[in-house]
């Protein structure tokens, strides 16, 4: 695995982690009865996105080592994946 075929493996674990972690500890805006006009009661109350942000980067980064080791280890060749037969 060479180093773009890596950032672009850690990104798509990024953000596929991001949509995992949005929704845990999620106040609506309806659990808190404050409703701001406009919006919907499912609407986020407060999101505190620098900490999932921090959350998704360590998880991300685990994983990403994970299935970079077995990639690089060649316990799964990425040969394997190659449904189009080139």
């Amino acid at each position: 695995m060479d180093i773009g075929a890596g950032i672009v493996l850690y990104a798509i674990i990024w953000f596929m982690t991001l949509y995992v972690v949005l929704p845990i500890r999620l106040t609506t805006q309806g659990d808190v009865n404050d409703v701001t006009p406009g919006t919907p009661a499912g609407a986020p109350h407060s999101v505190n996105m620098r900490r999932k942000m921090l959350i998704t980067t360590i998880a991300a980064a685990v994983v990403w080592a994970i299935a970079a080791s077995i990639i690089i280890s060649g316990i799964i060749p990425v040969e394997t994946f190659d449904i189009m037969g080139g």
